[in-house]
């Protein structure tokens, strides 16, 4: 048995109906970020992904392509599997809720519910929709639709076994408020209550004798165990729960986490919990809902043409760009947009001019200056190391600080600024001048021994997010995978022996033609021609003529050089209390912090903002606004209620002038 800490960290399992596409990529790359995270932390982890393949919907599908459900899963499962392979996905295991592992629990679980009087038979009445395998009352539709996917639903007439969840209510809110972790991000928690507990909780219809395909109940095989009972309990079935051997459920529950979207966190934090309590086991100790990945014209569909297949970008931009864009584009948590012009600037700003340049430069410096030999590190050589020195340390704590979170696009963020400022570090200490006087050999080595280390530690703490660059970095820098690149050797500089010799520099991150790969990534949204008319940037509208504005004075170049605009980056936001419109915003200017008020809580939440970078008015006198300070100003554009803030490439240093 290991004496290491555990952390068990889930995705939902995904509705083989269909091949999945990347907004189910961007959930099993994030469990695999902080499963690789935790491991290299020390933690015995386990990671669990898988397909959840009962259901009428699946059988309907598998009627329509002339096979049996079993076969029409398996073909699919095999897809998904070889998408995960190609993820570099780090799961320890794959549960199907086809297996007998699970089906065998299943019935169990069900038929002790059945037996302890927290499951009856009754009757059923209500609204069914299919896709979504959900029940909705009257009230609940949306102008006669289902309120999740906007689809036609069916009323259904059917005798069924119901779950009493009355009888946890109170327990459940009881957990709510001793563990306000539980519910990630705050917000799902207080929709879930207001939304759904508040308004009365029905019992739940918790099996189906209208369709074959699923499991079946004991004594009453008319019936297959509704899609909730069945999947939920995939997170302790995959452990060994039920079975003869439950070592693995006993090493590893309760969950860490659960990662699942925002659009079954109902059943996560609901019926799940209620569901163990009935059972007499211990709740998982956090469910986090994460956004939507969302596409032009919304959500993914193919008869939008939004579709975006995973495997295209890998095969085409690697496996490191693809999973980098994923998790560092939008905040984890909030909703955000998949757009070809977004994922080609990632690449071609963070990875290539920033990551690749550095190493690049890096590397051939010392193959010029020294013989492709790394020089001994020394602290504070020149005069801009003692700086450097401290970021590295610095970023190593954010890092850890904001993983625990699950704040992924802030830890990519830390590391993206700590690599620009060394490459500010290059420009600053002009190691080509150095090389040119003999008196300053031992700067130019200390120089070229800091970058060496820069790039050490972050390849270490790029790890959970890039599982193929970090290895071409250490060849490149001649470090051998071990000591030099364990995770706590981050908290120590000059780890590298003087006297390595460094490897050959090449390209990491090759750039992109930005114009040609967006028309590439654009023509294969849904796979086709068609498609790409669709994701096509479109054509501005014909707008009505305006009257011309009542523009203001003129001034002089004189009188607007007064203005001083700096780039500053979003640390931290939160809304002003008691001010529907404000957001207090914590900016990082390079050279300090300051606080700025601003009046855009209508067109931004918080969550959003952390991590951007924004144009700011630096020398406007101090204010106070609903009794906050605000340092300053932040610039946006606004027409009508549509409002945008003004903002810069990741790439451009926090601090820089705009001119």
């Amino acid at each position: 048995m290991s004496t290491k800490k555990t952390y068990y960290i889930t995705t939902p399992i995904y509705y083989p109906s269909d091949k999945l596409h990347i907004g189910h990529a961007y959930t099993t790359v994030a469990g695999d970020a902080i499963a690789r995270y935790k491991r290299l932390r020390g933690y015995d982890v386990r990671y669990l992904t898988g397909t959840d393949e009962h259901g009428q919907k699946i059988e309907r599908n598998a009627l329509k392509a002339g096979k049996t459900p079993q076969q029409f899963v398996d073909d699919i499962v095999a897809g998904i599997k070889d998408l995960w392979k190609k993820l570099d996905i780090s799961n320890d295991d794959f549960i199907r809720t086809t297996e007998e592992r699970h089906k065998t629990a299943v019935a169990d679980i069900f038929d002790r519910l059945v037996q302890q009087g927290d499951i009856y038979k009754g009757e059923y009445e209500g609204w069914y929709c299919t896709p979504c395998e959900s029940f909705f009352t009257e009230r609940q539709l949306v102008d006669g639709n289902c309120p999740d996917c906007g689809r036609p639903v069916e009323l259904v007439k059917e005798e069924s076994y119901f779950f009493r969840m009355s009888k946890y209510v109170d327990r459940l809110l009881q957990y709510y408020e001793d563990n306000p972790g539980f519910i990630q991000p705050e917000s799902r928690k207080n929709e879930m209550i207001n939304n759904f507990i508040k308004p009365g909780l029905e019992d739940l219809a918790v099996s189906r004798a209208t369709f074959d395909w699923g499991v079946k109940v004991k004594g009453d095989p008319k019936h297959v165990v509704y899609v909730w009972i069945d999947a939920l309990t995939n997170y302790i079935t995959a452990l060994g729960y039920g079975s003869e051997n439950e070592e693995l459920f006993n090493r590893y529950w309760p969950a860490d986490v659960h990662l699942v979207g925002k659009e079954i966190v109902r059943f996560h934090t609901i019926y799940w919990p209620i569901m163990l309590m009935a059972l007499d086991l211990p709740l998982p100790k956090k469910v986090f809902g994460h956004g939507w990945l969302l596409m032009k014209g919304g959500k993914m569909s193919k008869s939008k043409g939004n579709v975006m297949d995973p495997l295209v970008l890998i095969d085409r931009y690697g496996l490191d760009a693809t999973r980098y864009y994923l998790l560092r584009e939008v905040p984890f948590g909030a909703d955000g947009s998949f757009t070809p012009e977004s994922f080609v600037q990632r690449v071609n700003s963070d990875l290539a001019n920033d990551l690749g340049n550095l190493l690049n430069r890096t590397v051939a410096m010392i193959g010029k200056y020294f013989d492709g030999t790394i020089p001994a590190f020394k602290a504070g050589v020149t005069a801009f190391d003692a700086e450097l020195e401290k970021l590295a340390l610095e970023t190593v704590s954010k890092v850890e600080e904001v993983m625990e979170n699950l704040e992924f696009s802030v830890a990519l963020s830390a590391i993206g600024a700590f690599i620009s400022r060394t490459n500010k570090y290059i420009d600053e200490t002009q190691p080509w001048v150095l090389a040119k006087d003999e008196a300053k050999q031992e700067e130019l080595a200390s120089v070229m021994a800091h970058l060496v280390e820069s790039l050490r530690i972050a390849s270490i703490l790029l790890q959970p997010f890039l599982t193929e660059a970090p290895a071409k970095i250490w060849s490149q820098l001649g470090i051998s995978a071990g000591e030099w690149t364990e995770w706590d050797s981050t908290k120590r500089l000059g780890v590298v022996s003087g006297g390595t010799k460094v490897g050959k520099a090449e390209p990491i991150f090759p750039r992109l033609e930005a114009e040609q790969e967006i028309e590439f990534i654009s023509s294969s949204m849904a796979g086709g021609a068609a498609a790409a008319e669709t994701a096509k940037p479109e054509a501005a509208a014909p707008q009505e003529a305006q009257e011309k504005p009542d523009l203001k004075e003129e001034i002089g170049i004189d009188e607007f050089a007064k203005v001083e605009l700096r780039v500053a980056q979003v640390v931290a936001c939160e809304p002003v209390p008691k001010a529907d419109k404000l957001l207090k915003l914590q900016l990082d200017l390079g050279f300090e912090q300051r606080q700025v008020v601003s009046g855009i809580a209508k067109h931004y939440k918080p969550e959003e903002l952390v991590g951007r970078k924004v144009i700011c008015v630096t020398n406007l006198k101090p204010v106070k606004l609903r009794g906050e300070l605000s340092q300053g100003m932040i610039l946006a554009a606004s027409q009508g209620d549509q409002l945008t803030l003004a903002t810069v490439p990741d790439s451009m240093p926090n601090g820089a002038i705009v001119k």
